[in-house]
């Protein structure tokens, strides 16, 4: 499956998602990109999902336009150390991910 992670999501985060073809925001220098026009490129560029920190794109965006996976992470900060321990719900999600946004948290109700 092919990934993308957002800008707001450390580099480290590809090293435990190894089964994937995985690429950052930067490495594809969509830097600066609006939510809509990233969302539009990663589909014309082949892309299956894109896993993010950005808790307002699910009210952002129209996902009949843009028919992609959205995995939004929660967790006490975006820092590498906060968010390995969601990466088993992350390969849990994207072994049948749905068009939209699916919240992975890592907070405790």
């Amino acid at each position: 499956m092919k990934l993308l992670l957002d800008v707001n999501l450390p580099k480290r985060l590809k090293n435990d998602l190894s089964d994937h073809e995985i690429f950052t925001v930067r490495e594809k220098e969509w830097n600066g990109l609006r939510n809509g026009e990233l969302l539009k490129r990663m589909i014309d560029d082949g892309f299956h999902a894109l896993l993010t920190f950005d808790k307002n794109l699910e009210h952002q965006q129209n996902f009949r336009l843009y028919p992609v996976s959205v995995l939004v992470l929660t967790a006490e900060s975006n820092q590498y150390e906060n968010l390995r321990p969601l990466v088993s719900q992350i390969q849990k999600a994207l072994v049948d991910p749905k068009i939209g946004v699916t919240n992975i948290s890592g907070r405790q109700a």
